[in-house]
C-alpha cells in the first residue's frame, strides 16, 4: 500500500453521492479519477462536483480556488484510468448483480496492491467480498451525504478484511477532516443504520398507534437529543447525566419498546403513492416547490455550520477546549 499523502483515489459511481465524495476527496488534496459508468454522465458529474466544490468554499473548507482542485479530476468512462489508483470506491446503485460487474470491470484495470471499497449501506461487506480476487484488500467506506461537509465516515470489515487494509483506510480517512469509525465484524446494517432505524421504527410505532404524531415526534428528537449529540455521542451523555438511574429506567422502557420486524403502514402507503419527500414534494410532509427548495438551501447551510462547530468540541480535547 502506498503511504498516507498523494494517494491517487478512484471512484466509480458519479451520481448525488458519488459526485459528493469526489468533491470531498479533492478538497482533502487527492487526485482522483472518476469514473462515470452510465453514457453521457460526465458533464452532469462535473457540473455537480463544480458546485459541490463552490460550497465547500463557501464554507470555508478549501485553501485554494475551486480550479485548483478541479485541475486534481479526471472523468472518463474508461476503467482503465484507474490503474494508477492506491483505492478505488464503488458508488453505484445497490443491486448486487450491477455491482459484481463493475467490480470485474475495476479487477481488471488495477494492480492486486489496490484497496478495493465500496460505499454500500445495505448489502454485506462479506457478500461482496466474494467477488474479489484478493478480498484481505475489500472494505466498506460508507460517507454521509454530503460528504465534503460531514464529520461522519463509516469504515467497514468484511469477514476476510486484513487488519492492515482496515488500518490503513481508517488513517487515510483522518485526512480527509472526518472522525471515522471502524466495525471489526460485518453485521447488517453496520453501526449508524442500525441506530438510525431502530429510531425510525419507534418513532413510526407511536405515530401508528396514535400515541404521538408525526410532528411532535420530530418535536422531541430535534429539541432533546438532537440538541446534544454532537457533542457528546450516546454513551458520554449518559457519563454526563450520571449512571445511577438507568438500570431503572431500561427495566422500565425497554419491554414497551417496539420490536416488530414490519414495515410500517403510513411507509408502504407513502411508497404506494410514489412518495420520495422532498424529491417530489410527497412525503410524511405536505411540500410546496418553494418549501423543497428552501429544506435543500438549510441543509447545506446548517452542514456548513455544524461541520464548523463539531471542531470546536473535538472530544479528546473537551477539558482544554472548554477552558
Amino acid at each position: 500500500m502506498t503511504g498516507i499523502k498523494d494517494t491517487n483515489i478512484g471512484i466509480v459511481g458519479v451520481g448525488l453521492m458519488g459526485s459528493s465524495i469526489v468533491a470531498s476527496l479533492l478538497a482533502a488534496g487527492h487526485t482522483v479519477k472518476a469514473i462515470a459508468p452510465i453514457a453521457g454522465e460526465q458533464e452532469l458529474a462535473a457540473m455537480r462536483i463544480k458546485e459541490q466544490l463552490q460550497l465547500c468554499e463557501k464554507g470555508s473548507l478549501l485553501t485554494e480556488p475551486v480550479a485548483f482542485y478541479l485541475s486534481s479530476l479526471t472523468i472518463s468512462e474508461d476503467y482503465k484510468a484507474l490503474h494508477d489508483c492506491s483505492l478505488v470506491v464503488e458508488c453505484i446503485i445497490e443491486d448486487i448483480e450491477i455491482k459484481e460487474a463493475v467490480f470485474k470491470k475495476i479487477i481488471a484495470s488495477v494492480g492486486k496492491d489496490t484497496v478495493l471499497a465500496s460505499n454500500t449501506s445495505a448489502i454485506p461487506i462479506s457478500m461482496l467480498q466474494t467477488f474479489i480476487p484478493n478480498p484481505e484488500r475489500f472494505i466498506g467506506i460508507h460517507w454521509a451525504e454530503p460528504a465534503f461537509a460531514t464529520r461522519f465516515l463509516e469504515i467497514i470489515c468484511g469477514e476476510k478484511t486484513a487488519p492492515e487494509t482496515a488500518d490503513w483506510v481508517f488513517e487515510l480517512a483522518h485526512q480527509w477532516g472526518k472522525e471515522p469509525t471502524l466495525l471489526r465484524k460485518d453485521i447488517r446494517g453496520f453501526i449508524t443504520n442500525r441506530l438510525m432505524y431502530s429510531i425510525y421504527r419507534e418513532a413510526l410505532t407511536l405515530a401508528e398507534n396514535g400515541h404521538a404524531t408525526i410532528e411532535d415526534a420530530d418535536k422531541a428528537f430535534r429539541y432533546d437529543a438532537g440538541s446534544w449529540m454532537t457533542l457528546m455521542g450516546i454513551f458520554r451523555r449518559m457519563d454526563f447525566m450520571g449512571l445511577q438511574d438507568f438500570q431503572v429506567i431500561f427495566n422500565s422502557l425497554f419491554p414497551g419498546l417496539s420490536n416488530t420486524g414490519e414495515v410500517p403502514a403510513v411507509v408502504r402507503e407513502l411508497m404506494d403513492q410514489d412518495a420520495r419527500g422532498t424529491q417530489n414534494c410527497k412525503g410524511f410532509y405536505s411540500y410546496t416547490e418553494e418549501e423543497c427548495r428552501n429544506w435543500d438551501k438549510a441543509f447545506e447551510a446548517f452542514n456548513q455550520d455544524i461541520y464548523r462547530l463539531a471542531a470546536l468540541y473535538p472530544s479528546e480535547t473537551i477539558s482544554p477546549v472548554l477552558k
